[in-house]
Parts: C-alpha cells; sequence; structure tokens
C-alpha cells in the first residue's frame, strides 16, 4: 500500500529545503535497492511520456531544458547522488530546480520531490504539473511494489 509520508530525515534533500519549496514523500513496502526501484519507477508508461513529449515542445520556446536522454548531460534525471541507500535524480533550470529522492530504509521504498520555484514562471509550472506529477509518483510506486512482489523469493 502507497503512503503518504515525509523522506526519512536522512535524506540528503532536506539540507536543500528552504521557505516557499515544494517538497512531498510517498512510500511504498519494497526490498528493491534504490537505483532498481528508481529505474522501475522512472520508466515513464506510455501515458506519461506523451504528457512529457508535450511539455517538452511546449516549453523549448521557452528556452526550458527538454532534453529526453536517459543519462549522460541531456539526461531528463541526471543522478546527482547514488548510495547503497539514496539515489537523487534531477535537473537545475531557469523558471526551477528539482531534484527526486528515492530511498530504502527498513523494507520501504520512500521517493520524495524537491522543487525549489525561480520565479513566477517556475510557481505557474509547478501548479499547472501538479495534479500529473501525484499520478505519476502513485503510479511510479505502484510498479516498484507489483517488481517488487515479482522478484520475492515466495512468488510462485
Amino acid at each position: 500500500m502507497i503512503v503518504k509520508a515525509p523522506l526519512p530525515a536522512s535524506s540528503s534533500l532536506w539540507p536543500t529545503v528552504t521557505s516557499g519549496d515544494f517538497f512531498d514523500g510517498y512510500s511504498v513496502e519494497s526490498a528493491l535497492a534504490p537505483r532498481t526501484a528508481a529505474d522501475i519507477g522512472l520508466t515513464l508508461p506510455a501515458w506519461a511520456d506523451r504528457l512529457l513529449g508535450l511539455r517538452n515542445a511546449l516549453v523549448r520556446p521557452l528556452g526550458l531544458k527538454a532534453d529526453s536522454a536517459v543519462s549522460g548531460d541531456g539526461a531528463i534525471f541526471p543522478v546527482h547522488l547514488d548510495t547503497p541507500s539514496e539515489i537523487v535524480l534531477g535537473t537545475d533550470d531557469r523558471h526551477l530546480d528539482f531534484r527526486i529522492s528515492v530511498m530504502q530504509v527498513a523494507g520501504r521504498i520512500h521517493m520524495g520531490t524537491w522543487v525549489h520555484p525561480h520565479n513566477w514562471a517556475g510557481r505557474a509550472y509547478l501548479a499547472l504539473v501538479m495534479p500529473f506529477h501525484v499520478l505519476i509518483v502513485r503510479d511510479a510506486l505502484h510498479r516498484i511494489a507489483r517488481a517488487s512482489i515479482a522478484s520475492s523469493p515466495h512468488a510462485q
């Protein structure tokens, strides 16, 4: 079961949070490693991939990042930290900075999103994507939970 829960206090994202930032978190029971969970959760389903394509087409003329490479300098989610207990991905742009943390703590995968808007455009963008953000995160955690069950030694 997915629960809305803050990232554990040991997350490397907590020191970055300031007043006015968006910071949410969800968790699900899973024994997967953070890197494995991130690979599963951040592989977008077709509907979310189409939304990302639309987003990229709309923001490219505004000079915002619209790359969608899986890794490297053009990655949509470049890796900032990769430890046995936490992986942090994200990017900085003119309108906002964002990070996604995926942590493994006590048999649960925690996924948190931090967004620091720089200006009115960042706040407007955040307001526009928020309904989709919640759907995408919950879908990611459902896929992580299913993969965790499938990889369990007790799975048939």
